[in-house]
């Protein structure tokens, strides 16, 4: 028995086959790293009771702690998508902080998330006033876009 390959269909078949695999290939990926707690976890944390060993109990390490006086915890996620060659973009960024106060009582519990390259508070459980070391979230999420090769050269 003889087998016979028709040029024109085995053309055809590896045809499809690139396409395929070239649309396979362009299919986007997504990571995430980090952690942030659930909601229901950080609604579980009582304002002016929790200390920092109880929120570690119930949340786990942070990923950070505040830079100056180490007053805050925080928490954060961030989901990259990546597009073929293309450069990987951030597209979700969350970062939970969490304030103590002198003593090591929980003073804040506020939420921040990434939408257009602006920082924007999701959620936010205050005591007395506002998390006052901002600076660690405010670069965390302010610096996304801001990026230029050209400020690389020396």
């Amino acid at each position: 028995m003889r087998i016979t390959i028709n040029v024109r269909s085995a053309a055809r078949f590896g045809l499809v086959a690139a396409v395929l695999l070239g649309l396979g290939a362009c299919s986007p990926s997504y990571r995430t790293h980090g952690y942030v707690p659930p909601r229901d976890d950080l609604d579980q944390l009582a304002l002016g009771v929790d200390t920092r060993a109880s929120v570690e109990d119930a949340l786990g390490p942070p990923a950070s702690g505040g830079l100056l006086d180490d007053s805050s915890y925080y928490y954060v996620r961030s989901r990259v998508r990546q597009f073929a060659i293309l450069e990987p973009k951030v597209v979700e960024r969350e970062v939970v902080a969490i304030s103590f106060d002198a003593a090591g009582v929980v003073q804040n519990v506020e939420s921040f998330g990434l939408e257009q390259g602006r920082v924007v508070p999701l959620a936010r459980r205050v005591t007395s006033s506002g998390v006052t070391d901002k600076t660690f979230v405010r670069q965390l999420l302010g610096n996304i876009g801001r990026f230029s090769p050209a400020g690389l050269g020396g």
